[in-house]
């Protein structure tokens, strides 16, 4: 199995870039469409870590002999990936009440689908790498 995970999540690194430079120099774009600036790339560095953390737990257990500890993680990393967000977006919502950016929080949901796919075909590829797997 390889054990530089730096190849797998580069994808991640690269969609995470990508938002945050648009984020930053389409500014005008965004305030035309209604999209919070701020919001967006709160939420987007959001998910990066929480996204990254995931992957680095389940990468973690990649190497257990245990078949079952990669099971664990990947429930495990969800879960907590999936709590996290949703503090967060609890959390937003309860301070901004009434203005409520919906557009931002609509592309963060599709941020957040993006990163899961991306980080489940990078582990994917990692099991697949796997002896005895």
């Amino acid at each position: 199995m390889n054990n530089k995970p730096l190849a797998f999540i580069r994808p991640l690194i690269f969609v995470f870039t990508f938002i945050m430079a648009f984020s930053i120099t389409g500014k005008s774009w965004l305030e035309k469409n209604g999209v919070d600036q701020l919001v967006l790339i709160g939420g987007n560095l959001l998910l990066f870590v929480v996204s990254l953390t995931a992957f680095f737990i389940t990468f973690k257990a990649l190497k257990s002999a245990n078949p079952q500890a990669f099971v664990r993680a990947m429930y495990g990393s969800f879960m907590i990936k999936f709590f996290l967000i949703v503090v967060a977006a609890f959390i937003y919502i309860m301070i901004a009440k009434k203005e409520v950016n919906k557009p931002a929080l609509v592309i963060c949901g599709g941020l957040y689908i993006i990163y899961t796919a991306i980080e489940t075909r990078a582990l994917m590829k990692l099991l697949k790498q796997k002896k005895n797997a």
